[in-house]
C-alpha cells in the first residue's frame, strides 16, 4: 500500500505572517512540502495530519500561485487606477505565468478593479482639469496604455470641442502677455507651434484666433523692432552700407513678420544716416 505524504507541522513565515511552510512527514522523514496564502489554508482545511495526494499538492500549489498572483495585482492597482495592459506588463515583469495572469485579470474585471473605459475616462478628466495637454497627447498617452480604438474615442469625447476651445483661449492669452521681443506674426506662428505640439488640433486653433479680439500693440511691437533692427544693423554693416544695408536690414525685417508701417517707420529713424 502506497502511504502518502502527511502534513507534519504548519509554520508562520517570518516575512509573512499571512503565508505558511506546510512541512510534510514520510516514512518518518519531515521535509519541507511548500508555502501557502493563510487563504488557501483555511480554503483547503490544511491541518497537521492530513494526508495529502500528489493531485491535492499539485492543485493546491497552483491556487496558490493563482492567488499570489492576484495579491501582486490588487496591492499594484492600489497606488492608482491602471489599464489592463499595465496590469499584464507589470505582471509578465513579475515573472507570473501567463496562465495566472488571465485567470487573475478575468477576476479583476468581474470585481470592478480593471475596467478599461472606467480608466480612460478618469485619465482624460485628469488632464483637462490638470494639465495643458490637448486631446491628440492624451491620445498618444491612452494608445500607450493598451487601451482599444472603440474606447478611447469613448473616452476622449469627454474632450469636448467647447473644453478644448476654453483651453486654448487661456494658453494663447497666457502666451501674448508674455513679454517678447519677437514681431506679432512671429509670436502668432511661434503660439500655434506650441498649441499643436500640446496636442491640439489646427481647427480649434484657429477657431480660437478668429474669436478672439487681438489687441495690437504697436509701442510693444515698435520696441521690438528695435531690438531686431538694431542687430540687424550690427550683423549687415560689417560688409554693407547705404543703399544695400538698407534693402538687407529692411529684407530681413520682412521675414521676421514685421509690419511695413514700423518697418518704414525704423528705417527713417534708425537708418536715415547710413
Amino acid at each position: 500500500m502506497i502511504k502518502l505524504p502527511e502534513i507534519s507541522k504548519i509554520t508562520t513565515q517570518k516575512k509573512s505572517k499571512h503565508r505558511f511552510n506546510i512541512f510534510l512527514k514520510e516514512n518518518e522523514q519531515e521535509y519541507y512540502g511548500f508555502s501557502v496564502n493563510e487563504d488557501i489554508l483555511i480554503e483547503y482545511y490544511l491541518r497537521k495530519g492530513l494526508f495529502l495526494t500528489a493531485e491535492m499538492i499539485e492543485q493546491i500549489q497552483e491556487k496558490d500561485e493563482s492567488y499570489k498572483a492576484y495579491a501582486l495585482s490588487v496591492k499594484y492597482l492600489s497606488y492608482r487606477m491602471r489599464s489592463e495592459q499595465e496590469l499584464i506588463d507589470y505582471l509578465q515583469r513579475k515573472e507570473v505565468d501567463d496562465t495566472y495572469i488571465g485567470e487573475v485579470i478575468s477576476r479583476l474585471k468581474q470585481e470592478g478593479l480593471v475596467d478599461d473605459l472606467a480608466f480612460s475616462e478618469a485619465l482624460v478628466r485628469t488632464r483637462i482639469q490638470t494639465s495643458s495637454k490637448g486631446p491628440l497627447l492624451i491620445k498618444k498617452e491612452l494608445t500607450e496604455k493598451g487601451i482599444n480604438a472603440t474606447i478611447m474615442e469613448q473616452a476622449l469625447s469627454l474632450y469636448t470641442f467647447g473644453k478644448q476651445f476654453e483651453k486654448v483661449e487661456k494658453l494663447l492669452q497666457k502666451k501674448l502677455q508674455a513679454s517678447s521681443k519677437k514681431s506679432r506674426r512671429q509670436q502668432m506662428d511661434s503660439i500655434k507651434q506650441s498649441l499643436m505640439h500640446k496636442g491640439f488640433t489646427f481647427d480649434v486653433i484657429s477657431e480660437v484666433l478668429n474669436n478672439m479680439e487681438l489687441e495690437h500693440d504697436h509701442d510693444e511691437e515698435y520696441n521690438a523692432i528695435l531690438f531686431q533692427g538694431e542687430k540687424l544693423v550690427t550683423k549687415y554693416q560689417k560688409k554693407n552700407s547705404g543703399y544695400e544695408l538698407k534693402q538687407k536690414v529692411k529684407a530681413a525685417l520682412f521675414r521676421k513678420g514685421f509690419p511695413a508701417d514700423l518697418i518704414e517707420r525704423f528705417m527713417e529713424e534708425k537708418l536715415s544716416e547710413h
